[in-house]
């Protein structure tokens, strides 16, 4: 590994910080060098705080060795006013004479202006470093950008074999396929993802709190599709430990198809990842239409015999790890990840 690929790695490194807080920004990671140390290190703030690049030179107590140092960041500073001013102009004004950045930023606001500005103060520019990692750290925000549409994480508990709810079952009581270490880790995705998605018939059979109770994070904004507005307010959905936004035939046609016509309404809310976890038409439409990017697919060892079957799809397996008894599989739709390279350190 060179010394430029050694430093974009703790850039994203330490981005992950910034892992389900900085939403609908991408979470960025930077580092000052001066002189082979390192002597300044930031994270993308919690949405409508300071870009990585901005909290990196903060943490520089003597600004006047920006002058003689180089600034690496996962992805190219922003050259617009947003809820912050440009990077790039920061980064200009403290004469920061040489830049290195993972990726380019794919933002219309940005992509290359950024960069542009950068190389026309005279500052020393170098893309492209660990650009596929960069890019796969990235990979909500570039979703977001180029697809139109958020990053979608697919979830579900089967058991051994292959149901994912029972036939019948007593409603003042939830039926777990899992453990609660696995009932645990997904608390932690939801922490992690912008928003949680489920169907009608998920509200009205578990009615579920959809939060994070069992680790430490913000609970996800609640996407709860509800065609005619019928679920009776006082259920968990409504209540104030999070914000819900229902999807009914106001907000989307159902006579089209749902996922697209569910995904175009998101990116209009400004919503860059979302975890889906049911019920099974609900995941089986975004399988359909190949509107899913990752499957995480827990398998319990009780069985059912009868019951709803669990998703139908196809994707490549990159990992497969067990919580005590419970198994877990990790897929990624490589068909909608074509720009990342098969590596299964890379995809995960």
């Amino acid at each position: 590994m060179t010394t430029h690929e050694t430093y974009i790695k703790r850039c994203i490194d330490i981005a992950k910080q910034g892992l389900g807080i900085t939403a609908p920004n991408p979470m960025v990671g930077s580092i000052i060098v001066y002189d082979g140390k390192i002597i300044g290190e930031g994270s993308t703030s919690a949405y409508g705080g300071n870009h990585a690049e901005v909290n990196a030179i903060n943490s520089v107590k003597d600004k006047e060795i920006l002058k003689q140092a180089t600034l690496y960041v996962t992805l190219e500073p922003c050259s617009h006013i947003g809820k912050t001013p440009p990077c790039s102009d920061l980064i200009i004004k403290h004469q920061i004479p040489n830049v290195v950045i993972g990726c380019v930023d794919d933002n219309p606001q940005v992509a290359g202006k950024g960069i542009a500005k950068l190389k026309a103060s005279g500052c020393h520019v170098t893309v492209g470093i660990l650009e596929v990692e960069c890019k796969s750290h990235h990979k909500r925000f570039f979703t977001f950008h180029n697809k139109k549409r958020p990053y979608i994480i697919l979830k579900w508990a089967e058991t051994s074999d292959g149901f994912i709810a029972p036939a019948t079952k007593d409603k003042k009581e939830p039926v777990w396929i899992t453990n609660t270490y696995s009932k645990q880790l997904v608390h932690k995705w939801r922490a992690e993802e912008q928003a949680i998605l489920v169907g009608t018939h998920t509200a009205l059979e578990d009615n579920p709190s959809l939060t994070v109770r069992n680790w430490t994070g913000n609970n996800p904004i609640r996407i709860v599709i509800d065609k005619n507005n019928t679920l009776p307010k006082d259920f968990s959905v409504f209540n104030t430990e999070a914000e819900t936004i229902i999807i009914s035939k106001k907000e989307v046609d159902f006579n089209k198809p749902l996922g697209h016509e569910i995904c175009t309404f998101l990116y209009s809310k400004n919503i860059n990842s979302v975890i889906i976890e049911g019920g099974a038409q609900t995941l089986q439409t975004f399988i359909d239409e190949n509107l899913w990017d990752e499957a995480r697919v827990f398998k319990g060892t009780s069985i059912f015999k009868a019951g709803t079957k669990a998703p139908q799809f196809s994707g490549e397996l990159i990992s497969e790890d067990h919580i005590l008894d419970d198994s877990l599989k990790h897929y990624i739709n490589l068909t909608s990840n074509s720009h990342l390279e098969r590596n299964r350190e890379i995809l995960i």
